[in-house]
């Protein structure tokens, strides 16, 4: 019986390709958190360069305008934070003594072993400790970001002008990719923001109406974690729910019940009129979209899961409209 051997000839060009790709991933792992830093400005350029051009078509340099959209929107941010700041301080820590001493109620228990319940809580403190310093270690990252969205929108028709050169003959259509991304990422930003604010303020109100204490930070809770689609209006209640419950089980169950009003408002008023045409997602790749961002990038991931997977929509929906144009 004859042997057979087979042969198989690798290029020194396969070597390099698969060598610099190899290298290419590293390099991107290691600096990922640049490049979602970037992203994360592009978004907030791309929501604030319709108020520019607004500011522009008026007759306004360039650069003032720039500037001017750029302090508006700083200067009504920290007004509203300096405005309920105070009560914000004394309400919350309040809030987090009560929500300690019922949790503490609640596990009143033979079964739980309370040398337990204290060692996570010493655990959840030291957590609470770490985040107050990784956040202020975040704030040199928030200014990065801030100065590299003042450039973007000062060089946004220089960056499409340099991007799109890469492409030859498809420079134009994707430009006009590019201005698609831009108009789908800002009217995402711009429809959280109003999102997040409306479900704040229903939720204040509504607690406000029951008599419920810690109204003010209860809802900003609400309104931050509205941020956190599908998972996050779930976790915010649980806190309203938990101060309902030192009332009794009847007034936690109106909390609950405010909750998912809200949510309903939220889900078919709301995002209908200003989250559909942004995002359009199925609701099930959002919940995976969240899922997979919050596990490779923990929060980060989370949040920026939608406005990833709608780039990534776009550009997948652009390379199915020229294979079917036929151009290679």
């Amino acid at each position: 019986m004859q042997e057979m051997t087979r042969r198989i000839d690798i290029s020194s060009k396969t070597v390099i390709f698969v060598t610099a790709f190899g290298i290419l991933l590293w390099i991107l792992f290691h600096i990922l958190d640049i490049i979602l830093l970037f992203f994360v400005a592009f978004i907030l350029m791309s929501t604030l360069s319709p108020l520019v051009e607004r500011l522009r078509k008026l007759g306004l340099p360039k650069i003032l305008s720039v500037l001017l959209v750029f302090f508006l929107v700083m200067g009504g941010f920290i007004g509203l934070l300096t405005a309920g700041l105070t009560p914000l301080i004394s309400q919350t820590s309040n809030l987090m003594q009560r929500l300690a001493e019922t949790v503490n109620s609640l596990l009143q228990t033979n079964i739980i072993d309370h040398t337990v319940i204290q060692q996570e809580a010493s655990r959840l403190s030291a957590q609470a400790v770490s985040f107050t310093v990784d956040l202020f270690k975040n704030l040199i990252s928030w200014v990065s970001v801030l100065v590299v969205t003042i450039y973007m929108l000062l060089d946004r028709e220089k960056m499409e002008d340099y991007v799109t050169s890469f492409f030859g003959k498809r420079q134009e259509r994707v430009r006009k990719l590019l201005r698609k991304i831009e108009d789908k990422l800002g009217d995402w930003l711009r429809g959280q923001v109003v999102l997040s604010a409306a479900v704040g303020i229903l939720v204040y109100l509504g607690l406000i109406l029951l008599g419920v204490e810690f109204a003010l930070p209860l809802a900003i809770i609400a309104a931050l974690l509205e941020v956190v689609p599908v998972i996050g209006p779930i976790i915010s209640a649980i806190p309203a729910i938990l101060i309902g419950l030192t009332v009794s089980p009847l007034f936690a169950a109106l909390i609950g019940g405010l909750y998912l009003a809200v949510q309903q408002i939220e889900s078919h008023v709301i995002v209908p009129q200003f989250m559909k045409r942004a995002v359009g997602l199925n609701p099930l790749l959002i919940i995976l979209a969240v899922s997979v961002g919050g596990r490779l990038l923990g929060i980060a991931g989370a949040l920026l899961a939608v406005p990833i997977s709608v780039v990534i929509q776009l550009i997948i929906q652009e390379g199915l409209n020229i294979r079917a144009d036929g151009e290679i």
